[in-house]
């Protein structure tokens, strides 16, 4: 059987469903938004759109899907097993260039403090290097959430700068953002290595993973 390629529209977690958007998820993600604007507010500038009506988050998810599908970035939903409940949203996204994927990720406010955002960017991070291919995975985050930057210290990232007055939050002014990221070379011995995945194509079929070599 020839080997399937990625991207991976969908994949597995010991707890979690991460997969690609389609815009029948528009109402769960509302609701999921629409719980949670207060607690996103503070770091997502794009939460002070909120709350969207729910024709916004149809032509939403329609464009998540088309650059999926064209290759061009890649956004995926969180979802709990069952995917009865949306419980966050990340990506692998291609604006850093050529051979590199950023990780970003919000998280539901009723399931923060439990460790999902680390699943998940551990996830992304072996799909980023085991089937994407890249040299190179960044995180950024606000220098001032603290919860954020836990994330990539725990997977083994490297804090590479704090950019200053960098990012410009919903009332103008600027604040200052963290750089991690995680070298091709270095991932072999990084927590995220040792995370157990499973990924599935556009139709549902098994990708198999390549694992690096030291």
């Amino acid at each position: 059987m020839s080997e399937i390629p990625g991207p991976a529209y969908r994949i597995h977690t010991p707890r979690l469903v991460i997969r690609c958007w389609n815009p029948v998820d528009a109402p769960l993600l509302k609701t999921a938004i629409d719980e949670s604007v207060d607690h996103l507010r503070p770091w997502m500038p794009w939460a002070y759109n909120e709350p969207e009506d729910l024709q916004k988050k149809i032509d939403r998810l329609r464009s998540f899907r088309g650059k999926f599908d064209l290759g061009q970035d890649f956004v995926y939903g969180i979802f709990n097993k069952d995917e009865t409940r949306v419980l966050g949203g990340t990506g692998l996204h291609t604006r850093i260039g050529e051979g590199a994927r950023e990780i970003g990720y919000w998280i539901h406010k009723d399931y923060t403090n439990q460790g999902l955002a680390t699943e998940v960017s551990a996830a992304l991070t072996k799909v980023a290097f085991e089937i994407d291919g890249v040299e190179r995975v960044e995180i950024h985050c606000d220098a001032e959430n603290v919860r954020s930057a836990a994330v990539p210290r725990k997977l083994g990232y490297t804090h590479d700068a704090t950019l200053r007055k960098r990012v410009r939050a919903h009332d103008g002014t600027l604040r200052d953002a963290m750089i991690w990221s995680l070298l091709r070379q270095d991932y072999p011995s990084s927590p995220a290595a040792a995370v157990q995945i499973e990924a599935f194509d556009a139709i549902g079929r098994p990708i198999p993973l390549k694992p690096v070599l030291p």
